[in-house]
């Protein structure tokens, strides 16, 4: 499921060879803080102020990174196409996102192997070389936004969860590698941490991804639950509607449940972090059911007292561990 990894440092003193005109110092900073000024719209914290400077700075770099593919993958790139021009592609291929994907792998590659285009990627660079990280996790998220492209629907639950394997997963394993608190049974903790809290936000975007031809609601759930993808297109989602969301929703408490054992696992800040996480997809999951599972006119979304209230009962019941 995952490309063979490659090597991952090359020498800190190797010359920049993509140097960057002054005239577009302006453009390259424009394109920086679009991508990262989206962090503030997540359910959860990405890298809140408590954190050590140093995880803040790898935890930003590695969201920055996860940004852009998923804008690459649902064509939501800045107007201009300077990024595509920052990854070197052909201004003919520019809205071509399977073509752009492919440039941003290269470009990735360069991270372990030399020196990339993209100023984001540029920031990931130190982090990958700081904390010995491989490129399978950051492969597995231009994959996932390769599959959005090719495949639309998914029949089985299961299917869905192979997506979030490569799609939300690959996070997660990345802040445990981060902080240096991966080992097995944290990652399998994580995994089911981050599968939930992609179906979360399946649930919240329900309208917005059939407006890019996209159901992440497994066929063989919409069938249990006669729904159509008429009633999916209505304004306001009818009983057999909301009863499919509500199942989907306690699916994924259910899993958020089986990973909150990873906040206990681990101290300090990184505690308050993970809770956050879990936190997060806790409160948009009370907002979903606030809205009566009638997630068609827009995204339920949390509120920051709903935040703050699920984090402290994350943390309140979690026992700390060795």
């Amino acid at each position: 499921m995952r490309p063979d990894a490659t090597p991952h440092a090359t020498p800190a003193t190797e010359p920049a060879t993509h140097a960057t005109p002054a005239g577009h110092a302006g453009d390259l900073a424009h394109v920086t803080h679009a991508t990262l000024g989206k962090a503030a719209a997540e359910n959860f914290p990405v890298a809140p102020a408590f954190l050590p400077r140093a995880w803040r700075e790898s935890l930003m770099a590695v969201y920055g990174y996860a940004r852009l593919v998923d804008d690459i993958g649902d064509g939501d790139l800045a107007p201009g196409g300077a990024d595509a021009a920052l990854l070197g592609l052909d201004p003919a291929a520019a809205e071509d996102r399977l073509a752009a994907l492919d440039a941003f792998e290269a470009d990735l590659r360069r991270v372990f192997h030399g020196t990339p285009r993209h100023p984001l990627l540029a920031s990931l660079q130190p982090v990958v070389r700081a904390h010995g990280l491989t490129p399978e996790p950051f492969l597995g998220l231009i994959e996932a936004n390769r599959q959005d492209q090719r495949v639309a629907r998914y029949a089985t639950y299961r299917e869905l969860a192979g997506y979030c394997e490569l799609s939300a997963n690959p996070v997660g394993r990345l802040v445990l590698s981060i902080t240096g608190t991966a080992t097995p049974e944290r990652i399998r903790r994580s995994d089911e941490i981050c599968t939930a809290l992609q179906i979360v936000e399946h649930l919240q975007d329900v309208t917005e991804d059939l407006g890019r031809d996209r159901i992440y609601l497994p066929a063989e759930d919409m069938r249990r639950f006669h729904v159509t993808e008429a009633d999916l297109a209505a304004p306001t989602a009818g009983a057999a509607v909301r009863s499919l969301i509500a199942y989907e929703a306690e699916r994924a408490r259910h899993l958020l449940d089986a990973g909150t054992p990873l906040v206990g696992s681990v101290h300090g800040r990184l505690r308050l972090l993970l809770a956050g996480f879990v936190g997060g997809g806790r409160a948009a999951l009370r907002a979903i059911s606030a809205a009566g599972f009638d997630v068609l006119p827009g995204p339920p979304g949390p509120t920051k007292t709903g935040l703050l209230r699920e984090v402290a009962a994350v943390l309140r019941p979690a026992p700390r561990k060795g």
